[in-house]
């Protein structure tokens, strides 16, 4: 058995960037709404009228609901899974008995075949009695040996694992690393081939799931021999298998019924028959699990936003300041109305990304992606508002409120576990940069050549003729529009007039086409760098996505009779907030630090302002900032946890 894992790849800024361009989709052979909104085309007809479900998918889906909603109601105690630190095993053991874990898996392997739309409202249901089963339940099927077997596995795969995902057996999804995160190109993790088998060797860092699942996805690098094309490649791993070790069990500032930990892999013989998908198409099966498996986690987020809304509204009503109940002052009263307005848009683009999904007529992931990204900063923003609003209650733990006589309403609980979200499934900062390469393929496409240093000069001659034949069409596009005709979207004008803001969407987004060409122009191949305004360019997006979602859902509430006006009101109301949120980004795109933090930060770096820390203690351990994946000398206890049956 080898011992240590392979060493880590040396590879430079340039080669990493490869292999990240080389596992993303590279055609659109889909339309996709939000991609045309970043190319300054608002194109409301892919998303208006709002599409809806089969009649026999909401028969079915509503019917699971009821069934999980009584399970949350009964048979989960979120303050036992935050006291003891996990999930009990009867409650593991009844989610699958309940089929949680085949939501999405088709029935002719044991799942319940749910939608996407119907998958992600029982995830908002189970995350909201506990965002620790919400997290186990979404590891297990978005990102999970189900999401990956359904888009890419073979018929012998799907027969022999999906009927045992959706009844009894947890999954987990393994790519990151002690020293890698979002840069697979240095995975150490290997697979060396032998005969019918591959030998992998290497460690795992932040295994959701990890501690109680019976079957991985691991990714792993495959040299590359005769006979084996190499690069990283997906596997399903038995957890059974001889040399897997579950290390150590992490713990976090919040959710700490999770079960996450350090997977060692040595000397694991896994069969050929287990790769999902040839050899070196690993980071490209991840990425196209992730896009609609990206869906799973601002669904939870809307769950979250509900809640804090219930909360908000039930303890601004009865706490008084000053003569009258809190919430009828307006520095508290705009924050209620900060958190209805969002969950409302919030719960738009879900629907409508999840919905988009289901139908597969559209390719949504940049969709997913903004979905993600706005859903999990937007969630931290709600329950810190939330705090805020309880005030001193906000900060006590719901077990302290409890024991000396008061409602035990875990704010501070929700507060802490929303805040990985922001960190999962790509960081609010790598969601920037993924987005914004999407938003520019078109331009990279018919321009890339130009800016790219490796290419000929003839191969720049050609590029700068295309990049001409495509300005020449798409620029003059960008002067004028439907957001500048004031009757334009009249059907959005319903009580609330929300025709208004989609005309300040259309007009926004052409704006937001013109600010990202000027800048390719003026800084070509230094655009990448150029972080913080690419941030920005997203975020507007983001919002303008948002915008639309949440006047599309309010027409659709409106015309089915339910709660059309209401719905009106918040969309109006969001849509307003959002404008001098979307007016404030455009102002920094041009107007702002970046080249000043950029210096400072060297500086810091170079320890000009070490002066500046004195007169503290630091309580950190010693040891080291990333750990040794070599095995260690005395083998570590194995602290897998079994579920029963």
């Amino acid at each position: 058995m080898s011992a240590t894992p392979t060493t880590r790849p040396t590879v430079t800024e340039r080669e990493a960037r490869q292999v990240a361009e080389a596992a993303r989709e590279q055609h659109w052979r889909k339309p996709s709404f939000a991609k045309e909104l970043f190319l300054g085309r608002f194109r409301l007809d892919l998303i208006h009228p709002h599409p809806l479900p089969a009649d026999e998918d909401v028969r079915r889906g509503e019917e699971f609901l009821a069934r999980l909603r009584d399970f949350c109601e009964t048979r989960i105690d979120s303050a036992r899974i935050e006291r003891e630190a996990r999930i009990p095993d009867d409650t593991i053991q009844g989610l699958k008995e309940l089929g949680a874990l085949g939501m999405k898996i088709d029935p002719k392997y044991g799942g319940l075949g749910l939608t996407q739309v119907y998958y992600n409202k029982a995830l908002a249901l189970a995350g909201s009695a506990s965002p620790a089963v919400g997290a186990l339940l979404s590891a297990h099927q978005s990102i999970g040996v189900p999401q990956p077997l359904k888009l890419f596995g073979t018929p012998e795969q799907k027969e022999t694992f999906l009927p045992r995902c959706a009844r009894t057996d947890i999954s987990a999804f393994l790519l990151t690393e002690p020293d890698v995160g979002s840069d697979p190109a240095r995975l150490a993790t290997t697979a060396v081939p032998d005969g019918d088998e591959y030998v992998l060797d290497g460690v795992k860092l932040w295994t959701t799931n990890g501690v109680v699942a019976d079957l991985l996805v691991v990714m792993a690098r495959v040299p590359r021999s005769e006979g084996h094309q190499g690069g990283i490649t997906a596997f399903v791993v038995e957890t059974a298998s001889p040399g897997v070790t579950v290390e150590n069990r992490n713990a976090f500032m919040g959710l700490r019924g999770l079960e996450n930990g350090v997977t060692r892999f040595q000397g694991v013989r896994v069969p050929a028959a287990n790769r999902i998908g040839p050899e070196g198409a690993g980071l490209r099966i991840a990425l196209t699990t992730l896009n609609t498996g990206r869906l799973s986690l601002p669904a939870m987020c809307v769950g979250a936003g509900k809640w804090c809304l219930k909360i908000a509204r039930e303890w601004s009503a009865v706490r008084e300041q000053w003569g009258k109940p809190v919430a009828l002052h307006e520095a508290v009263g705009s924050k209620i109305a900060f958190i209805a307005a969002t969950t409302f848009a919030l719960e738009a683009v879900v629907d409508l990304s999840s919905q988009m999904a289901d139908e597969d007529r559209n390719d949504i992931r940049i969709e997913a992606a903004l979905a993600k990204l706005y859903g999990s900063e937007t969630a931290c923003l709600m329950a810190d508002e939330l705090v805020q609003i309880r005030g001193g209650r906000g900060f006590e733990t719901a077990e302290s409120l409890k024991a000396r006589g008061e409602r035990a309403v875990p704010a501070e609980q929700m507060l802490r576990d929303l805040r990985i979200n922001r960190i999962f499934e790509g960081s609010t900062e790598i969601m920037h940069l993924l987005i914004a390469r999407e938003a520019v393929d078109a331009h990279l496409s018919v321009a890339g050549d130009l800016i790219d240093p490796d290419k000929s000069l003839s191969d720049k001659a050609k590029a700068g003729a295309n990049a001409g034949v495509f300005y020449a069409k798409w620029l003059p596009k960008l002067i004028a529009g439907p957001g500048q005709l004031p009757r334009s979207y009249a059907e959005f004008q319903h009580g609330a007039d929300l025709a208004p803001h989609l005309r300040y969407v259309e007009r926004t987004s052409r704006k937001l086409a013109r600010s990202t060409f000027y800048a390719m122009s003026r800084w070509q191949g230094r655009m990448e760098t150029k972080q913080g305004f690419l941030g920005r360019i997203v975020d507007i997006g983001a919002e303008l996505f948002a915008m639309s979602a949440a006047c599309v859902r309010a027409e659709l509430l409106r015309s089915q009779g339910d709660h059309g006006r209401e719905a009106y009101q918040l969309a109006d109301a969001f849509c307003r907030q959002a404008r001098v949120r979307v007016d404030a980004l455009f102002a920094r795109l041009w107007n702002n630090t970046d080249d000043l933090d950029n210096k400072l930060v060297k500086n810091v770096l170079a320890g000009s302002y070490e002066w500046l820390e004195a007169g503290i203690v630091d309580p950190s351990d010693d040891g080291p900032w990333i750990a040794d994946t070599h095995a260690p000398d005395t083998p570590r206890p194995d602290v897998r946890r079994t579920i029963p049956e």
